[in-house]
């Protein structure tokens, strides 16, 4: 059994293995785990920031705390809003620089490891396990 170097995760599949999986059941758009996504999104990333670019977990920790204390829908309407404003049609600079590695909190209480209970990321219980997730995110960078 591996330890994530960026989350703290100790689990048998690796935890890129365990949001792909996580994704092929965001993409069904079914419950529990579709209308969870751009929170179980922004909970990976931030807790494997090597792929953040310079300020964007800012809009990353914004959609859990939007999540966290207005639920599900009030993430969803933020997630809706930055799909819109992500458009071809809307210019801005490019963020190129990578993201500052000081500050950046590992070894967080849950994991997607902890989310995926089996490697299987059963529905029974899902939306109580991304919302620790995200708490546990949020108490992260915090801290």
């Amino acid at each position: 059994m591996d330890t994530c170097s960026e989350c703290g995760a100790a689990s048998g599949p690796a935890c890129g293995e365990l949001f792909q999986r996580l994704l092929s059941l965001d993409h069904s758009r079914q419950e529990p785990w579709g209308p969870l996504h751009g929170v179980a999104v922004a909970c990976y990333r931030l807790q494997h920031p090597a792929s953040l670019t310079e300020g964007s977990h800012v809009l990353l920790l914004e959609l859990l705390q939007t999540y966290v204390e207005g639920g599900a829908e009030a993430a969803r309407r933020m997630t809706e809003h930055a799909r819109r404003a992500n458009s071809h049609r809307v210019r801005r600079p490019k963020r190129t620089a990578p993201a500052l590695r000081t500050g950046v909190p590992t070894g967080f209480a849950v994991t997607v490891a902890g989310v995926a209970v089996d490697g299987g990321f059963p529905a029974d219980g899902h939306p109580g396990r991304v919302r620790s997730w995200a708490e546990a995110t949020l108490a992260g960078w915090r801290d």
